[in-house]
């Protein structure tokens, strides 16, 4: 009797152990529960609720913290019929949308502080799960590559990959070794010359002795026919690293190598950061055995790398895993984990003999040194863009009014389609309206128009418009009482991307719920689909003519196919900047301006510049004297006498305004289209 008291007393320890084991477990995973809700109302503000739901968020099992979607989609679909499994990028949750509330709930009951193993790295992970409402994403509109950027895929067979590799003696000198002792996690092996990385530089006076293994020079050959690369290089570095690392962030030197810098990527696929100075970033897949040519802006200003942390995976399309090269988007429905694997690169370069004199010169090392104070540079702040767009856009329209009006006739069809769209009676308001060639277009309307620079409000009052000066920023026009609004050729001249965002959303501030905005802005494709557009075949078509259009209209009819672009000649602007300086004209010189100065009638080398613009002597502003000396156009005393202006500019890429339209939440974009050198989208207010 007693041993059974004993026994029973033992059973009832027991149970009450593990009574409060399970009682502290469950205290544990509340807390965790808890936190896990502000971190997602913090970084999302997306608010958890008490009762079920259809969606789940599900914590510690992101690909911000090593979990990848094939895997949380077999967790999760064992309790029922998964329609959604969204996993933004870097974030350690996910979002499961279940077919029922049912189902959702048994996941909850069943994955709620349980214990699962990540596949790929072998570590325990505990799942902490909340109830949400209905998610909403972001639409996300595919990335465009960094300008000058080109990536060949499969551009040689795996049997040629095999010989390459094989090339490459890893344990033939003591130099090799050297090198491994200052590069961590990697091997490399020079050709040609040496790269110095405590410089970033080669000498140039001492070349290797040999030459590129035979094989990589039947690659070049082959490269160089097949027009993938213009120059042959002289200069080839190999890099092999282990998985889990790769290189900083960094632009390989100006005043070492010429424009092209090529890098054939073998062994495995990895994904490459590209990031512009104004911090706008692009990553883009690697395929194995891939082409990467770097030219133009790509090589001289943007950075690249595939290393901020040591990282043994890459987040990249689950679609097109292994697959296809492209820019990575934050397409949160389709977001993988792909781990790396050895990667071994043969970057081949051209040592430059000359210093560079590129256009890119914040970042040029040749050039350091040569800037003069004041000249415009990307802006890192907010008063620095302020401060750029008052010098190169506001006071240069301010300067130029008279003239840039006399150039602004034609209204384009399909914006004289949208506003004769619009019912009887509706309220428009025409934001950045320039000369007011649009306040006219339908008598049926009651359109107002507003623009930054005064002088052209006065001409949209000569005209009999109703017009006000005002900022794009801030409109005085009471929230939600308009029909529609237009924005043309206007935000492009915003020199941030937070600047440009807030002029959409101010857009969208002024229409009522059902109302519609047309954004027009300049493209950074002036030849889309094979097709050039009229601002570059005028180039052609004005050769040899320029002293005959020397008539307002003339100019006007060339013009006004432009947004509000660059003025008649297509002469090289750098030149004019030099005929220009000590010349005693009133427009301040900007060569070897931090921002490239763009030639007028060619494609765009640069998301971000300065537009020339040539005033006519015969043009002037209000109450200034009219005795000045005319020449015909063209001539190098009418190029001496005008001044050049210069207009900042950011021309969108193919993709760029509708992703920022569809980052507002109050818009939806009805259509998106491109018209003769301008990326356009009608947007509608929710």
């Amino acid at each position: 009797m007693a041993a059974s008291s004993q026994i029973t007393s033992m059973e009832v320890g027991k149970t009450s152990q593990d009574h409060l084991k399970v009682h502290k477990m469950k205290k544990k995973v509340l807390r965790k529960q808890v936190r896990a809700q502000h971190t997602l109302m913090r970084h999302e503000g997306i608010e958890c609720v008490s009762h079920a739901t259809q969606s789940l968020v599900v914590a510690n099992a992101g690909l911000g913290n090593g979990m990848s979607r094939h895997q949380l989609f077999r967790i999760v679909e064992e309790y029922g019929l998964v329609e959604t499994l969204l996993m933004p990028p870097n974030k350690p949750y996910s979002f499961v949308k279940y077919g029922t509330t049912e189902e959702a709930k048994k996941a909850f009951d069943a994955l709620n502080g349980k214990e699962v193993t990540r596949e790929d790295f072998g570590q325990n992970i505990v799942l902490y799960i909340n109830f949400v409402e209905k998610v909403f994403w972001k639409n996300v509109v595919p990335t465009s590559l960094p300008p000058g950027l080109t990536v060949v895929e499969k551009v040689i067979s795996p049997e040629e990959e095999r010989r390459m590799l094989e090339s490459i003696d890893w344990t033939e000198d003591e130099d090799t070794q050297n090198a491994q002792k200052t590069l961590k996690h990697r091997r490399v092996k020079h050709f040609g010359y040496e790269f110095c990385y405590n410089s970033n530089n080669v000498d140039k006076d001492k070349p290797l002795p040999g030459g590129f293994p035979g094989i990589c020079n039947l690659f070049l050959e082959k490269c160089l026919k097949r027009g993938y690369i213009k120059h042959k290089p002289d200069q080839l570095t190999v890099n092999q690293y282990e998985p889990g690392q790769g290189i900083p962030p960094h632009i390989d030197t100006h005043s070492a190598f010429e424009d092209e810098i090529v890098s054939l990527s073998l062994g495995a696929e990895i994904v490459m950061d590209f990031k512009h100075p104004d911090g706008h970033t692009v990553a883009i897949m690697l395929p194995r055995r891939s082409l990467l040519v770097m030219a133009g802006e790509s090589r001289y200003l943007w950075t690249h790398g595939y290393m901020i942390t040591p990282r043994k995976y890459d987040v990249i399309q689950a679609s097109e895993l292994g697959q296809k090269v492209g820019t990575i988007t934050a397409d949160v429905g389709d977001l993988t984990l792909n781990r790396r694997e050895t990667r071994t690169s043969f970057t081949f370069r051209k040592v430059r003999r000359s210093p560079c004199n590129c256009i890119y010169s914040s970042v040029c090392d040749s050039q350091k040194g040569q800037q003069r104070q004041g000249q415009p540079s990307f802006p890192l702040s907010e008063m620095e863009a302020s401060k750029l767009e008052q010098e190169h856009v506001h006071r240069v329209y301010e300067e130029i009014a008279a003239h840039f009006s006399s150039t602004r006739h034609s209204p384009w069809p399909q914006i004289v389609e949208f506003l004769r769209s619009l019912p009887k009676g509706a309220i428009v308001a025409d934001i950045g309206c320039g000369n007011g060639k649009y306040l006219g277009i339908n008598k049926d309307l009651y359109m107002i128009g507003c623009d930054r620079s005064k002088n052209l409000v006065d001409i949209c009052g000569e005209k009999d418009f109703q017009a006000f000066v005002c900022d794009a920023l801030s409109v005085p026009i009471r929230s939600g009482s308009c029909d529609a609004c237009i924005s043309i050729a206007v935000i492009h001249h915003f020199s941030t991307a937070e600047r440009r965002l807030a002029t959409i959303r101010e857009l969208a501030r002024l229409l009522r719920p059902g109302g519609t905005a047309l954004i027009y802005v300049w493209a950074m494709e002036q030849e889309y689909k094979k097709q050039k557009s009229k601002y570059l075949k005028e180039k052609n078509d004005s050769k040899g003519k320029e002293e005959e259009i020397n008539t307002d209209t003339a100019r006007g009819l060339l013009s006004d196919q432009m947004p509000d672009g660059s003025s008649q000649d297509s002469a090289s602007s750098d030149q004019l900047l030099n005929d220009s300086k000590g010349k005693g004209c009133d427009a301040k010189p900007v060569a070897d301006s931090r921002l490239p100065v763009h030639t007028n009638r060619t494609s765009f080398h640069s998301q971000d510049l300065l537009v020339p613009w040539h005033l006519k002597s015969d043009t002037k502003k209000k109450g200034e004297s009219a005795d000045i000396l005319s020449f015909p156009a063209g001539s190098k005393e009418s190029q001496e006498l005008s001044p050049v202006f210069h207009r900042y500019y950011h021309v969108f890429c193919e993709g760029e305004l509708e992703a920022a339209c569809r980052s507002l939440d109050c818009v939806r974009v009805q259509k998106s289209y491109y018209d003769q050198g301008n990326w356009c989208v009608v947007l509608e207010k929710l």
